[in-house]
């Protein structure tokens, strides 16, 4: 109730308009994002559309400030077509976050030539299941190979600056 007798506090809560308006900026923000920044990127609008069997009006209104014409179907072709198998990619940040890193790993992994990785599975009740406070196995996986590759990349500029051996190569032949 208001004791003062004036007109009640405005809300500082955002309207819905206004909600829905800052959640089309977001994703607009981060389609544009995923086409310029993602491993097999960047992609052009006609690019990211052919290959999300979307059309390009359709993507550039999505991507623009206003988020027009945005449709959940878009944004789900756009993620499949991309790899991104997580649907909350474009609507929260913390998945947005989450794969970007993933999806710079993979960059990561193929400027350094990587042809494949294994991963294995845990079960329940092991490192990284729900509920044992460690990290995700796909995490962990992805720290671990960044501090390899940052660690090769370490190795190799060491290597670069080394003098080179005086003279050819003594080779013994003790015969």
């Amino acid at each position: 109730m208001n004791q003062g007798g004036g007109a009640p506090e405005a809300s500082a809560r955002p309207s819905l308009e206004q909600r829905i308006q800052a959640a089309k900026a977001e994703i607009a923000r981060r389609l544009r994002y995923v086409r310029q920044y993602h491993p097999e990127g960047p992609f052009t609008l006609a690019g990211l559309a052919e290959r999300a069997g979307v059309s390009k009006r359709t993507l550039s209104h999505a991507e623009s400030a206003d988020g027009s014409n945005l449709t959940l179907e878009t944004l789900l072709k756009v993620s499949y077509s991309l790899g991104i198998s997580r649907d909350a990619y474009f609507l929260d940040e913390q998945v947005f976050h989450q794969v970007n890193e993933e999806l710079e790993t993979l960059r990561v992994l193929r400027t350094q030539r990587v042809e494949g990785v294994a991963l294995r599975t845990s079960s329940p009740g092991s490192p990284g299941s729900p509920g044992t406070g460690h990290a995700p196995p796909v995490d962990r996986l992805s720290g671990l190979l960044q501090e390899i590759l940052a660690s090769a990349a370490q190795a190799q500029n060491e290597l670069r600056d080394l003098p080179a051996p005086p003279g050819p190569p003594v080779m013994n032949d003790d015969r």
